[in-house]
């Protein structure tokens, strides 16, 4: 096997999002279910962002996310996803560039714009996706660089894209690739309602393409059709050879094999938004399980991370994570 020269690579939807806090009584209004992300129609996206108050434009998507922090801790990482040759297009590009992800995915001329996603924040924090895929989805098979898939000692699969044939397609390409160099494959499933869409397609992409799984305990309950968080793990215990299970407040449960290992959540002084927790949480795991840590420890960085981000609007770190690791004394 040749040296790796990244220590992930993510695969998922290039979207800019736009950020803007409301009221419970705003989603009721919308008929908007909180906590979830559902898929709307450019019309849609349009009406709802004129409803909107005041917002903020970031780049995001929920695995450029994760290698934003990856990136923020130090990792060199790389991201595939694709964009339009629009003003959106350009700012996810220079967005990645300029926090050091490398970002080779060709944009896209005419056709489908770039993807957006509303993210409306309630006053205790959760935040409810609205989100326009435009041309992300469309990312297929000749989308992924084999070259970066072999360099990288993980290949990361973000579930939200899973929706098109064209990216399932890509997601199984990828994952022979990285296998066949001798690669890691990790997969999120990124949301319950996903789990629900694709449920039969991941369970055989985790039992034949995935040493790495990361879900919630919502989403891994419902990937299994049960209301019992123990029963479900059981289940993930024998489909999958690591399994990371997030419970919010709760902590983490990190899975492997006979090997059950609980981490504590990193202490919050206020939950300002919790968008891109997960996203954080997997960047601080993956950058400390490329790098060979013990496993607690890849779950203490991944609480720290996921910390860190919920303590202020947006999904990208606002604090160097590099840096709080090594004030805390982890890693």
């Amino acid at each position: 096997m040749s040296e790796a020269s990244f220590d992930t690579v993510g695969i998922g939807n290039a979207i800019v999002d736009i950020i803007g806090r409301c009221d419970d009584a705003f989603l009721d209004s919308h008929d908007l279910s909180k906590g979830h992300m559902q898929l709307i129609e450019a019309d849609e996206i349009d009406k709802l962002y004129n409803a909107m108050g005041t917002a903020i434009e970031v780049s995001g998507g929920s695995a450029a996310n994760t290698c934003a922090g990856i990136a923020s801790f130090g990792g060199d990482t790389a991201f595939i996803g694709k964009v339009s040759d629009d003003e959106f297009g350009r700012i996810f590009s220079h967005d990645l560039g300029a926090i050091g992800v490398t970002y080779r995915t060709e944009r896209a001329n005419g056709g489908l714009p770039t993807a957006r996603s509303l993210v409306l924040v309630t006053p205790d924090g959760e935040r409810t996706m609205n989100t326009y895929l435009g041309v992300s989805p469309e990312l297929d098979h000749g989308a992924i660089d084999p070259a970066v898939i072999q360099a990288a000692k993980i290949t990361y699969l973000e579930g939200y894209l899973f929706d098109r044939p064209e990216a399932k397609a890509a997601f199984h390409q990828a994952s022979k690739i990285a296998a066949a160099a001798g690669r890691q494959v990790a997969l999120s499933l990124s949301d319950a309602f996903c789990v629900d869409r694709h449920r039969d397609e991941f369970l055989d992409l985790i039992r034949n393409g995935v040493d790495l799984l990361f879900a919630n305990e919502e989403e891994i309950c419902s990937l299994y059709e049960t209301g019992s968080f123990d029963d479900a793990c059981g289940r993930v215990d024998n489909d999958c050879r690591l399994a990371v299970i997030t419970r919010g407040a709760a902590g983490s449960l990190i899975l492997a094999g006979d090997e059950k290992i609980a981490v504590d959540a990193y202490p919050v002084a206020k939950v300002v938004d919790t968008t891109g927790a997960g996203d954080l949480f997997a960047a601080g795991f993956l950058h400390g399980y490329a790098n060979d840590k013990p496993l607690d420890t890849c779950g203490r960085l991944a609480s720290l991370a996921a910390a860190e981000i919920i303590s202020h609007m947006g999904a990208r770190p606002e604090a160097t994570l590099a840096a709080l690791a090594a004030g805390e004394g982890i890693g």
